[in-house]
Formats: C-alpha cells, sequence, structure tokens
C-alpha cells in the first residue's frame, strides 16, 4: 500500500456534498501513468477529501508514491494478457467491504473492468470497448475529435456522461524525494555542482523510436566540452546502447559522462531526473516522466507523434524531422532506412536546449515581478 489523496465524479455525490473513494484500475505503461495523474488531480481538486486506490502493476508504485493525490496502491497480480477470470472475481470479492464509491477503468480491455465488477462498486465508469458494457454502469463513447489526447480520455471520466471538456484540466505534477536523491547519488557517486545534460536513449516501444547512438555521441560530447555532465538513463534494457555512447565518447571527457542505464530502481530514476538541467529523451516513459517534474525537455520523434500522448508540459520542444512517411507507428522503419530519426542533426537537438535554457532563465529573471 502507498500513501497518497482521492477522487469524485458522479454528479450525485457533487450535488450530495459526500466525498467520493474511489478504485482506478490503472494503466500498465509507464507514460500513460504519468498522464493518469491528471485524472487524479481533477478529482482531488473537485473535493480534496475524496480518496484514491489505484490498482496497477507492481513496479508502478514509485511512480503513484509521488502523486500526492493517491492514497493507496493495490499492486495488481495480472501479467499482460492474462485473464484469470477466478483471480479477478476473488480480489474484486475481497474488495467489498472497502466502501468503494466509485470505480474509474481506465485500460479499454474486458478483463480489466472484471475486478470492479465483482468489487460491487456502486459507480462503475470507463469508455466503451470489448463488449465490456454489463460490467460497467456508466459506459460510455469516445469522441475522439472532441478529446484528442490520452490525458483528456482520462480526465474526462472524472465528469459526468456528455459535459464538456475545458481548456484548463490539470497536468501531471510529480513530486520527487530530495532525501532520497541525495541518497542515490551518494549510492552512485554523483556530484551535482555542474549543469546535468540528461540522455533518455531508449524505447520499450522498439528501435523506431530510438535516436541513434551517433547523435547522442555528438551532442554529449558538445555538452562535455562546455563543462557540463552528462547522465544516461534507462532501464537494463537500455544499456546496449547506453553502452555504445559512453564507448563513444573522447577519453578525456568519458569522466563527465555517467552511464545509470540499469542501475537505479524508476523512484531513484525520477527523483535523479529532477535534478537535471535539461533532459533529452525519445517518446518513452522517462519523457514522460521528465515533463511532469517540470524539467527543460527536448523530446525527439521517430515513427511515433507527439498528437496524442505529449509530454504534458510549458517548457518543452518537440523535434521531428516531417519526412513523408512519419508517422509510421512501426516498431521498426518498414522501409530500413530510419530518416525519420538519423535525419535528426544533433546541432537541432543543440538548439533546442539553448532555447529552453534561454527561456528558463528569463522566467527566473522575471519570478517575482509583474
Amino acid at each position: 500500500m502507498t500513501p497518497g489523496a482521492g477522487l469524485e465524479s458522479s454528479s450525485r455525490y457533487e450535488k450530495s456534498g459526500n466525498p467520493g473513494k474511489y478504485l482506478i484500475v490503472g494503466p500498465s505503461w509507464i507514460g500513460d501513468m504519468v498522464m493518469a495523474q491528471s485524472l487524479f488531480r481533477r478529482l482531488k481538486a473537485d473535493d480534496p477529501r475524496n480518496e484514491i486506490t489505484v490498482m496497477a502493476p507492481a513496479w508502478t508504485r514509485p511512480l503513484l508514491e509521488r502523486m500526492p493525490e493517491v492514497s493507496e496502491s493495490l499492486d495488481s497480480p495480472f501479467p499482460h494478457g492474462e485473464l484469470n477470470w477466478l483471480l479477478r472475481r476473488r480480489i474484486g470479492r475481497e474488495l467489498r467491504g472497502r466502501g468503494f464509491t466509485h470505480a474509474i477503468v481506465l485500460p479499454n480491455s474486458f478483463k480489466s473492468a472484471l475486478v470492479p465488477f465483482h468489487a460491487a462498486i456502486p459507480e462503475r465508469i470507463g469508455w466503451r470497448g470489448e463488449w465490456r458494457d454489463p460490467l460497467l454502469t456508466d459506459c460510455r463513447r469516445l469522441d475522439k475529435e472532441q478529446l484528442p489526447l490520452m490525458a483528456q480520455h482520462f480526465v474526462a471520466l472524472a465528469r459526468p456522461a456528455n459535459s464538456l471538456l475545458t481548456d484548463d484540466w490539470p497536468k501531471p505534477e510529480l513530486q520527487a524525494r530530495p532525501a532520497e536523491l541525495d541518497s542515490s547519488c551518494l549510492r552512485l557517486g554523483l556530484d551535482r555542482q555542474q549543469p546535468i545534460l540528461a540522455l533518455c536513449p531508449g524505447a520499450e516501444f522498439g528501435p523506431s523510436k530510438q535516436w541513434p547512438a551517433a547523435g547522442h555521441i555528438e551532442l554529449a560530447g558538445q555538452y562535455l566540452r562546455r563543462g557540463w555532465q552528462v547522465w544516461l538513463f534507462g532501464s537494463m534494457n537500455d544499456r546496449e546502447i547506453a553502452a555504445e555512447i559512453t564507448a563513444g565518447i573522447a577519453p578525456g571527457l568519458a569522466p563527465g559522462c555517467r552511464d545509470l542505464t540499469g542501475r537505479t530502481s524508476l523512484g531513484e530514476a525520477i527523483d535523479l531526473l529532477s535534478a537535471a538541467t535539461v533532459v533529452v529523451s525519445n517518446d518513452s516513459g522517462l519523457m514522460h516522466i521528465a515533463a511532469a517534474l517540470d524539467k527543460p525537455l527536448a523530446a525527439i520523434y521517430g515513427s511515433s507523434s507527439p498528437e496524442f500522448t505529449p509530454p504534458l508540459s510549458g517548457k518543452v520542444e518537440l523535434l521531428a524531422t516531417g519526412i513523408e512517411c512519419q508517422p509510421c507507428y512501426r516498431r521498426e522503419c518498414p522501409y530500413g532506412h530510419l530518416r525519420c530519426l538519423t535525419g535528426m542533426q544533433p546541432a537541432m537537438v543543440a538548439g533546442a536546449i539553448d532555447r529552453l535554457r534561454e527561456e528558463s532563465s528569463r522566467e527566473a529573471a522575471n519570478c517575482g515581478f509583474s
């Protein structure tokens, strides 16, 4: 169980003034869970007394712990794609005594709605999908023209059906843990005295989302020569490209480049990213984390597009080559050239970094003045 807060979604509870107790069935991807915080923040803003419990894979717990709106997390024991109806029924029945007033089911699958159904939660809300209408008490048809962004899909479920979503819906805001940041820096031997360029070179989706190592090497060298540090972030799956990057750094500059891939937990990665001066990331979960930490962010797009799941921050530059076959949404380039990414020149990324830095400097200079 993890600490957090609450929510409210039904007009019945809004009119009576009673807070709601919500079970949110959360997504399984890092970026999607970050965007789900917009829903949590909306519900908490509706009534600070609302309580939010999120059921999601256990690895999301460090992420949820950095969302102050979430009062509790429940580990979802189901492997991806597994129905396991009997276990879902048993877990649902075990939750019946918890007093949940609402369930909001964010994944669109049939199986994701089974636990709230068996928990007999009075209000069960979600978008239509996979013939799951009988499992939900409020099953809605999604209008993608009115709600083009994934985060809007989530936030709209906090509002009564058919109500319009205004433009002022809350964006994700993760809260790093300073004490744990200090501890991680001590464990890893990291020094925060010099500016930090955080590079996130991986992408779980596949190589068509990964800016090649050559671009990272040239960019890293440019900032290392300026006296910056470079920290590489990612999971064990990203160690290969990280090793290629570090091997390509000039020997005299190599001490300033630290490979952290596979060496940090998710919680540590969040806290360490909060110390970055600027973040450069492919379209990945770490990109969304950096945006939710309000870090200046240069986001590189290959086969994907920011039209549905952009980083939700005002300190972002979206970078894409814009070639004719982009976006294709394929894991590997169907034409074998990957020009959507090989055409992304380090100078373009460095220009975005410098513009982000200039904007941050102007904001700092104007802080406190009208």
